[in-house]
């Protein structure tokens, strides 16, 4: 059983402290977060998106903001350079990059950088890149600092990217597809709990573990089935979600139904099959 430690680091852009927001009981009795100065700097986003009639709507409005905001033309995209001698273009990194690499592998370059954006703004700290990180003399935790800072994810102000689509995710589920919801019911599925130790078992199949920072979980069951032999269910705090799978029309995790959560200490139920 994992012994109960401090996790992440003092600072952070929510205004709570990290071991209360990294807790289970944060998670037992959230409160709203915003991530300081986002829609204060971005007051026209949050006006258009007051106009949109539906979360379909609200999403087309939110890609043409990004689009002329961070210069994500379909141009821009990658295709590969045309002839020898071609010099490269350096790319401009867009947040459905990083999403659709973290769908391929969460412990590659692309989900360092959105685990490091959890670190910066949320002060929680990763606790598995490729291994498992126990301290920060760890090589993990040096592999995980060295790609989470690469220079090709960040040519485009990607965690301010990033931060506007936490508080478009807010927003969304506020106002449109969880109303009035503080939690909603998701499903992980595991093999063991190698990266996810335990901080308190009340029994068999009810315990506190402790997930990575960021960390994906499916709204549907079945989809989870396929990911692991045991299943956790856990409540999950909507202030707690980064990104949903009906969030936007066209994005790398649509088929799945995931939803990326941050993480820290949950209760959870397991369910072994």
């Amino acid at each position: 059983m994992a012994q109960p430690r401090s996790i992440g680091h003092s600072t952070n852009l929510v205004g709570l402290p990290t071991d209360l927001l990294a807790s289970a009981a944060y998670n037992d009795h959230p409160v709203p977060l915003r991530i300081s100065g986002v829609r204060e700097m971005n007051r026209s986003l949050f006006e258009m998106l007051s106009q949109a009639p539906d979360l379909a709507d609200a999403g087309i409005a939110f890609a043409s903001y990004m689009m002329a905001m961070f210069g994500l033309d379909p141009e821009q995209q990658e295709v590969p350079p045309e002839g020898r001698g071609t010099p490269p273009r350096r790319w401009r990194s867009s947040f459905l990059r990083l999403i659709k690499g973290w769908g391929f592998d969460s412990n590659g370059p692309e989900g360092a950088v959105l685990k490091g954006w959890v670190e910066s703004r949320f002060g929680i700290c990763p606790t598995f890149h490729k291994a498992i990180i126990a301290r920060v003399s760890d090589q993990a935790w040096a592999t995980y600092v060295q790609e989470k800072m690469s220079s090709r994810f960040h040519n485009n102000a990607i965690y301010t990217q990033l931060d506007l689509v936490y508080e478009f995710c807010q927003w969304a589920l506020a106002g449109m597809a969880a109303p009035g919801a503080t939690h909603l019911t998701l499903y992980r599925g595991i093999n063991d709990f190698d990266e996810h130790p335990i901080v308190e078992r009340a029994d068999k199949r009810h315990a506190v573990v402790r997930l990575n920072n960021l960390a994906s979980f499916s709204c549907d069951r079945g989809i989870a089935d396929c990911f692991g032999d045991i299943i956790l269910t856990a409540q999950v705090p909507v202030s707690k979600i980064a990104f949903f799978n009906t969030l936007l029309a066209s994005h790398p995790l649509k088929g799945e139904g995931e939803y990326l959560v941050i993480g820290g200490d949950y209760r959870v139920t397991a369910t072994y099959l």
